[in-house]
């Protein structure tokens, strides 16, 4: 397992040294930025970002099914097209394990440098049209190409594989309060056809995260393809009457062109009628199978992020602030260099509108065993996933073995409390 701070890969690392010749020594004025600030004590501190040029992982990696589409061209061999597939949950979840993880975090004293920064704005900013030209490029490959049956719906599902990128980039922009950034995520997010996502994100899950009540957070015993049915209708009906309740306010109709989910959706639809008029109504079942599947991704990064976590009530019934520990992390390499440090996600729900490359790590919290990637394939394997998770999510220690303190399915309960009773959990272990 490589230790990302090693010089054998580039790292994230604090350099505390003092004075400025220093601070050159150790990288500023080698091609690297440099952030210094001081502390409480005096002390200066010298901060450099060495994961600032790998950030652009994120950026070149929704353009994943053209390196497919030319090895099919080049080859003739259909299987070619499935190559996104196998980088995504066979070499991802490999990469993961091999770079293992990063826990450094970018020191206080300079954060406020760091998202300043507007190189780290700009990536969110190129990546958006990159979305749109893995959509078009991969409809326009279907449906111009001599393509088998499998290999025509095999592509249309590597363009949803890759537009569920286009809904963790609205993630990253959505939260910002620029209006700039705001916009940009309404009009990434009609790639997926998504286009009620920061809505019912920002306003819903961050408020309900890991609670009962939450659509979005999945609970203990509740298999994926269940939190699917709940979670992907109970989204938009969430986000649709958080929209209505806003228009509604202002004194205008919820179907009033001011809807921001109706926004996002036509630009879906001018999408799709304009690659249905370019290359015929086999898009229709193309464009569909992607959409379900772009979803599908979204689903599968909710279901493995807040699983069986519970935020306590107070005394008065009040749900506790959201915690790092209501929040399952990851700092596994790879995957949060290809997905703007999404799976940092405790310190995102604590403080939201911290940019991806300020989010920290914190100890003793809800931590995943694989990067997204290769936590998802557990997930599908319903069985498979609660052997693993239900022991981790009972062996926490703010709950230790306690199921009163956990979130869980209802149709699931009692089983559960008969498999992990008090008397069964005297020594919760990590499996």
């Amino acid at each position: 397992m490589y230790n990302f701070s090693t010089p054998l890969v580039p790292a994230l690392e604090p350099l505390r040294q003092k004075g400025d010749n220093c601070a050159l020594r150790n990288g500023f004025g080698h091609g690297m930025k440099g952030y210094t600030g001081t502390l409480a004590n005096g002390e200066a501190i010298h901060y450099v970002d060495r994961k600032r040029w790998l950030w652009t992982l994120s950026v070149l990696y929704p353009l994943q099914p053209f390196a497919g589409i030319a090895l099919h061209a080049t080859t003739g061999n259909e299987l070619w097209l499935l190559l996104p597939f196998l980088l995504n949950y066979g070499i991802a979840p490999l990469l993961d394990l091999i770079f293992g993880e990063d826990s450094n975090n970018p020191p206080e004293e300079v954060v406020m440098q760091l998202e300043r920064d507007p190189y780290y704005r700009r990536l969110t900013y190129m990546v958006v049209p990159l979305h749109f030209l893995a959509l078009i490029g991969t409809a326009w490959y279907a449906g111009t190409q001599e393509l088998s049956a499998w290999a025509f719906l095999a592509l249309a599902l590597v363009a949803g594989l890759t537009a569920g990128l286009a809904i963790n980039t609205g993630h990253e922009l959505g939260h910002k309060n620029s209006r700039l950034e705001k916009l940009l995520a309404k009009i990434v997010l009609a790639v997926p056809a998504y286009g009620h996502f920061t809505i019912d994100h920002n306003r819903g899950h961050h408020r309900d995260v890991s609670t009962p009540g939450d659509v979005a957070s999945s609970r203990m015993g509740e298999s994926i393809y269940k939190f699917a049915s709940r979670e992907i209708p109970g989204a938009l009906r969430r986000a649709w009457s958080i929209e209505k309740d806003r228009l509604t306010r202002r004194g205008k109709s919820a179907w009033h062109p001011n809807n921001q989910i109706l926004q996002s959706h036509a630009l879906t639809a001018a999408i799709w009628l304009g690659l249905v008029l370019a290359f015929g109504w086999t898009m229709l079942p193309f464009l569909l199978l992607h959409t379900l599947f772009a979803w599908w991704q979204l689903t599968s990064a909710n279901y493995v992020e807040h699983y069986g976590l519970l935020r306590a009530r107070d005394e008065s019934g009040r749900y506790e602030r959201c915690e790092p520990h209501h929040s399952w992390n990851s700092n596994h390499i790879f995957s949060n260099l290809v997905l703007f440090h999404l799976e940092r996600h405790s310190d995102h729900h604590t403080h939201p509108l911290r940019r991806y490359q300020s989010l920290r790590h914190f100890e003793n919290l809800p931590q995943l065993p694989n990067g997204y990637f290769g936590v998802y394939l557990l997930a599908y394997v319903p069985w498979l996933w609660f052997r693993v998770m239900d022991k981790r999510l009972l062996a926490l220690p703010h709950i230790q073995g306690d199921l009163d303190k956990v979130n869980i399915d209802p149709d699931a309960a009692g089983r559960l409390f008969l498999q992990y009773g008090r008397d069964k959990m005297t020594e919760p272990v990590i499996s």
